[in-house]
Parts: structure tokens; sequence; C-alpha cells
């Protein structure tokens, strides 16, 4: 397992025992971790605070993003796709896209190249959360 994806899973797992949704991220600069976050949209009763938004809190302002990888364990939805293609982060790395497909054409389509790992420890991490909390995450997804 990358020593990065792990991270991100970790942070997934911070966010579930805080009572949200397990989706953890972190931002990547020349092999360091800059920042890291998950999703607190629970935890704060923020809309936004989606864990690559957080991430990118956590991570402050870095100048270039060109050279950042950001990790995230569940493809990013269309709101982090976009906070990825306004600061020019270049390459993103995914747990999963199967429970949630995100917007990983959006992202290639403005140049970012995008790798899922397709790792059962992230299925299965979001479907059980998926199955013991469907509302939850169709609010997160806005789909309700």
């Amino acid at each position: 397992m990358d020593v990065f994806m792990q991270a991100a899973i970790d942070e997934a797992k911070k966010g579930l025992a805080e009572g949200g949704i397990p989706i953890g991220s972190v931002m990547v600069i020349n092999r360091r971790i800059v920042g890291s976050g998950h999703n607190k949209r629970v935890q704060d009763g923020d809309p936004v605070m989606h864990a690559e938004i957080d991430c990118l809190r956590s991570a402050g302002r870095v100048g270039r993003y060109k050279d950042a990888v950001l990790y995230s364990t569940l493809m990013p939805c269309y709101l982090c796709a976009g906070a990825v293609v306004q600061f020019g982060i270049k390459k993103v790395i995914v747990g999963e896209s199967k429970n949630f497909e995100g917007a990983r054409a959006f992202m290639e389509a403005h140049g970012v190249e995008v790798v899922d790992l397709d790792l059962p420890e992230c299925k299965d991490m979001m479907a059980e959360f998926i199955q013991k909390n469907p509302a939850l995450w169709f609010e997160d997804i806005g789909k309700l």
C-alpha cells in the first residue's frame, strides 16, 4: 500500500470515528504530505467541507500546485474536482470509484491525470457506510 494512500485511508477512518462520512484526502508535494483532511460535513455542519476541501485548507497557501498530487479515498465530486482544476493540480490518485463515479471525466478534460487504484479497503469502507447510512450519503452527494 502506498504510504500516501494509507494516510488518506487513515483520514477517512478518523471521519468515520467522529460520526462523519469516511472519505479522506492528502496532498503531496515532493514526496511529502503538505495537507490532510477528511469529510467533515456532519461534524462541522458545513455542506462544502468535503475531504479534498479540508485537505486544501490544511495545506494552506502553497503557491504553485502544479507539482502537487492529491490522494483521495473516493473519486472527487464536481465541487472537489473544480478545486483541483482551479488550483492547477495535475494528478489525482483515488482509492475507488465503484461507489461513486464522481467527476473523473471533468478532471481529465481539464488535463488532470486521474489514477483509480480500485482498492478493496476503500470500496468496502464506503459500501458499508452507504448501506448503514443511505440518507446521509444521498445528502452528501446531493441526491436526497
